[in-house]
């Protein structure tokens, strides 16, 4: 069960997709985009770009950590992000309908699925990401990286709030499983906007007392920070425009590229009982949000 945690229970991260459906307009299939942390020797900036199999002299996109800070120093403690990047990531524009399909190395706090949610939150459907470090580390700097490689690509620009209300609920399911555990924030969140896509609230006060009850239902305790948090971070998500037709293709998508791990047999009828689950709740909030 704890492979399953690590392993899927970030796909429930998938309904918190916040920006609007961005094509990449001037991107063809087969191009590649690295970005590369830069921090990175020299020494180390050759190893990475020969693991992943580009040329030397590839055009490539530097994530500095005062950008890391920038998106993710309200939400991450300082120890997560560090004072160095040094996580770099290759990006190949994949064929209409191919999906998206994340391969990590030497990255221990971002999953697979979380790279793949903020592809998603930027528009992005069908690439090949490979995300590595010279070392173990957090990769909170190819998550950034990731974002503005895709604004550079197909010369858009994705409003500044927009990009802070997407990294802010990211992490703060991921703050609240720490102290509640995974799949309880996971239930948390995903009861709170099943009771806002039935009843929607037009106070923050309602808000607040929404959160209260479910959150009681469920049996957990909140502290004021994390009651708080949750207030400000949903009065601010109802606000938002939100594709949700193109949140529910893909993810049917990541059920396809699930591939081998979704076929195990002890795996495969809760992945897609939770997969399932998303698709009929998503149907319900749509209404709401739109």
């Amino acid at each position: 069960m704890n492979l399953i945690k690590r392993k899927v229970l970030p796909l429930l991260l998938i309904l918190t997709l916040l920006l609007p459906n961005l094509a990449l307009a001037d991107a063809v299939v087969g191009e590649v985009v690295v970005t590369l942390g830069a921090d990175l020797s020299e020494q180390q900036r050759t190893q990475i770009l020969n693991e992943m199999g580009v040329s030397q002299d590839i055009e490539v996109i530097p994530v500095t950590n005062e950008e890391e800070h920038q998106y993710l120093g309200n939400y991450i403690s300082r120890s997560v992000i560090g004072n160095k990047t040094f996580s770099s990531a290759k990006i190949t524009i994949g064929e209409e309908g191919s999906g998206l399909n994340v391969e990590t190395n030497n990255i221990n706090w971002v999953s697979e699925a979380m790279y793949a949610n903020a592809l998603i939150t930027a528009g992005i459907k069908d690439a090949d990401i490979y995300v590595t470090a010279p070392f173990a580390v957090s990769g909170t700097g190819a998550l950034t990286g990731l974002i503005k490689a895709y604004e550079i690509t197909a010369d858009i620009e994705i409003p500044e709030e927009q990009k802070q209300i997407a990294n802010e609920e990211l992490v703060k399911t991921g703050q609240l499983a720490e102290s509640i555990g995974m799949e309880e924030a996971t239930e948390l969140m995903n009861r709170i906007k099943e009771e806002i896509a039935k009843n929607p609230v037009e106070s923050e006060e309602d808000l607040r007392a929404l959160i209260q009850r479910v959150a009681a239902e469920l049996g957990i305790t909140l502290t004021d920070e994390e009651l708080n948090g949750l207030v400000s971070l949903f009065m601010r998500l109802k606000d938002m425009n939100i594709d949700w037709d193109q949140v529910q293709n893909q993810i049917g998508k990541v059920r396809d590229n699930l591939g081998e791990f979704l076929n195990r047999e002890d795996t495969q009828g809760f992945i897609a009982s939770i997969l399932d689950a998303i698709n009929r709740l998503i149907d319900q909030i749509k209404g709401f949000f739109k």
